[in-house]
């Protein structure tokens, strides 16, 4: 498993994975505005890949856009299909390339990839990569998916009971990026995790007392993604809201490898030191707003 880290990877590795590929590409694409990723599925229907896009059949203000992707993605030579509307929202972000997963936490955008803290991870896991390529094909086709006992973790069929379980299995620490959690079970739950000792930390946003809250404002924050106790972590589009829990389709992943999940907890850690250092000189930016009122009173 690699772990691809954002800004500072951009999109050369989801560039590489396309080049690289033999026999077939499944991706699906709910924003896309860097023309080296169509150049590359392009590059790869002409020497022989067999090429499927599934393209969200809506996004906030870039409808025509994704209506002229399609076109634009038919014209190369690609299958191209649109996602049903029986969900509000198809916001996963991933692809098969041959025998790998790429899941990721960003779309193929100059904002995500080049200006914004997010991660995406490539697998070779067996069972990922089936599962993965049966949501790609049950939202291909309109029909139901159905979920099997694998390391995915899909909104609205599975993910919050999997990430309830996630995060019920901490036992010293807990550490999250989330750019609006609002769910109140688990936020129930992680004020349940608090005052059993267990280190909770989150780095967005969720208006709670008594958790630990900072943002980052050293960037934009787009990932969403979890650390448990150092050794297992998630990676994936879904926040904790109703919405993307229950409603909307988002796809995430369950990360076993101990190596992996270290890397992640070791930038979580950078960003929560930076975020702290920005709410210190806001403090102090406020006191010297307040101690000059004070003298000019």
């Amino acid at each position: 498993m690699n772990l691809i880290i954002q800004p500072e990877a951009g999109l050369a590795p989801v560039v590489r994975a396309v080049q690289k590929a033999k026999r077939a590409i499944d991706i699906a694409i709910f924003r896309l505005d860097q023309a080296e990723i169509e150049k590359a599925l392009g590059a790869a229907v002409q020497r022989g890949v067999k090429v499927r896009v599934l393209v969200a059949h809506t996004n906030r203000g870039g409808e025509a856009r994704l209506r002229k992707l399609e076109q634009r993605l038919l014209e190369a030579g690609a299958t191209v299909t649109r996602t049903g509307d029986d969900f509000p929202r198809y916001h996963g972000k991933f692809m098969v390339a041959d025998d790998t997963l790429h899941l990721l936490g960003f779309n193929f955008t100059k904002v995500d990839a080049l200006k914004s803290r997010s991660f995406g991870v490539s697998t070779r896991d067996a069972s990922a990569v089936r599962e993965a390529r049966a949501v790609f094909e049950a939202d291909s086709s309109r029909q139901p998916y159905v979920p099997k006992r694998t390391h995915l973790v899909v909104s609205p069929e599975n993910a919050r009971e999997t990430l309830a379980a996630f995060v019920k299995g901490a036992n010293k620490q807990l550490l999250i990026y989330d750019v609006n959690m609002q769910d109140p079970l688990f936020i129930k739950m992680l004020v349940a995790q608090v005052a059993a000792g267990v280190d909770v930390r989150i780095i967005g946003k969720c208006k709670v007392k008594g958790l630990d809250v900072r943002p980052l404002k050293s960037m934009r924050l787009h990932v969403r993604a979890m650390i448990r106790d150092g050794s297992r972590a998630f990676v994936g589009s879904q926040s904790l809201r109703r919405i993307e829990l229950d409603r909307r389709r988002e796809v995430g992943v369950l990360i076993n490898n101990a190596p992996v999940a270290r890397q992640i907890r070791d930038i979580f850690e950078a960003d929560w030191a930076e975020a702290e250092s920005s709410v210190e000189k806001s403090t102090s930016a406020g006191r010297v707003v307040e101690f000059a009122a004070r003298e000019l009173a």
